[in-house]
């Protein structure tokens, strides 16, 4: 390895801003925002397999659950209850996996826009501040979606379905499974929880979960698929 220079000053302005000639030189400018893309790309990709980590270990759960409880007819109900704790469990760490996924996202989708999509079509810049946005970003990293608005489409994509399957699933198994001379109510009881509570907070849960899951607010997440209004020109 070669040695730096003996009037090399790391502190010195010039070595701070040591790539801020890039700015001006559009060759230099353009391979370090290749560069850049490659690096944010592998971020997200990074992220991205951990969001569909905890999407299978969800799928697997569930399907393991309904399996053993419609294996015999003395299998407990209140498993499946079990159930959706722990899909909840999963969906708050997949929520917060979400939100980390989207920052590099958000760049990506950042220099495509208006570097690469620039490159084929010139003159469709998306936004003529977007150097000063990828930079402060950079220099101070942000969350930029809601945890309301990720959970919200991590319960449309996956949750919403495996909680609506788990209680549909529940629900035969209170009443195609009742002991006979025994009402809904009182086969929906856990122990010492009577069976209208326990009615009641499963209502009020998957209430929730519906409210959440119809969450419509100005979208903050960038770059979400979304299905385009004309899409005849890509057949």
């Amino acid at each position: 390895m070669s040695e730096p220079p003996e009037d090399f000053d790391p502190s010195s302005r010039k070595e701070r801003e040591v790539a801020a000639e890039a700015a001006d030189d559009r060759s230099d400018f353009l391979s370090l925002m290749a560069h850049t893309y490659r690096g944010e790309l592998g971020r997200m990709s990074s992220w991205r397999t951990r969001i569909d980590r905890t999407t299978n270990w969800a799928v697997v759960v569930t399907a393991s659950l309904l399996t053993w409880t419609f294996s015999s007819e003395s299998r407990p109900h209140y498993v499946l209850l079990i159930g959706l704790v722990m899909l909840s469990v999963f969906l708050g760490i997949e929520t917060r996996r979400y939100r980390m996924f989207d920052v590099w996202r958000s760049r990506v989708r950042l220099l495509e826009e208006n570097v690469f999509a620039n490159a084929l079509e010139p003159g469709g810049v998306e936004q003529s501040n977007w150097r000063q946005l990828l930079s402060e970003d950079l220099r101070e990293p942000t969350i930029k979606t809601p945890s309301i608005e990720s959970m919200s489409r991590r319960l449309r994509r996956v949750y919403a379905p495996l909680f609506t399957v788990l209680i549909v699933a529940w629900t035969v198994r209170l009443t195609v499974f009742m002991p006979s001379g025994s009402g809904v109510v009182a086969t929906a009881a856990v122990g010492a929880i009577p069976g209208a509570l326990v009615l009641a907070l499963v209502g009020g849960f998957y209430f929730a979960v519906l409210v959440l899951t119809l969450h419509h607010r100005p979208r903050h997440a960038k770059g979400e698929l979304r299905s385009a209004e004309d899409v005849d020109e890509w057949k």
